[in-house]
């Protein structure tokens, strides 16, 4: 018996040796480390991005003049940060030209992003583990507290503290992109995504033009 297991052993190995182990038909999937990324949900969002573009080009452009180009296609996002942009370079002491000679021209490019079939996204890490707690401090004054209402008062108070950090992500994004252009040159380039509410993509979107059919026009009647 014993024989012939290590005959059966021996052979087991000879066999696998005849194939790679590490080895697949098709790439395998994997994931990225977990990152970060901001939700935009208010126009003082917009402020805070206005803020931070006008302070990279305050530093980047020291004493240079700068015209900001409106959009082509105006959209509520356009129009506001216009002039949120205009403010926070002012604030921080740019100077900023009304006509395009002799200063270089600052335009932005916005791009909505729509995810058809985006796959499962992982809780933070650690959520689990603070739900898991959450629940088991919530069940000590329901065991041992004669009032089970007050049971409510540890999750409430946790929900207190940790509701702002609550958030979700969304199936739609927004890329802004911020440029500085003088002579036919880039001279600067940034790129901004954000997660947007699917109700606010049309803050972002140029509405399309209206349909129209071509009337033929003629001189019989």
């Amino acid at each position: 018996m014993l024989r012939k297991l290590c005959i059966l052993g021996v052979g087991s190995t000879l066999l696998a040796g005849c194939f790679a182990t590490n080895t697949s038909q098709a790439p395998i999937a994997t994931t990225y480390p977990i990152s970060e990324q901001q939700k935009m949900q208010a126009a003082h969002h917009w402020d805070v991005l206005a803020q931070h573009q006008a302070e990279q080009l305050v530093q980047k452009f020291p004493g240079k003049a700068l015209y900001i180009q409106s959009s082509k296609q105006p959209t509520p996002f356009s129009s506001a940060f216009d002039n949120l942009l205009t403010s926070q370079l002012v604030s921080a002491g740019a100077v900023v030209k009304t006509s395009p000679e002799l200063a270089a021209k600052v335009s932005y490019k916005v791009q909505v992003v729509e995810h058809k079939d985006r796959g499962f996204v992982r809780a933070p890490q650690g959520a689990y583990t603070a739900l898991a707690a959450g629940v088991a401090v919530a069940t000590i004054p329901f065991n041992h507290w004669s009032e089970p209402a007050l049971a409510l008062i540890p999750a409430a108070g946790v929900a207190d503290l940790f509701s702002g950090n609550v958030t979700s992500e969304s199936g739609q994004e927004v890329v802004i992109t911020t440029q500085v252009q003088q002579s036919g040159q880039v001279l600067y380039s940034n790129s901004s995504i954000y997660y947007i509410n699917p109700g606010d993509n049309d803050h972002y979107k140029a509405k399309a033009a209206p349909n129209t059919k071509p009337v033929n026009v003629s001189n019989e009647w």
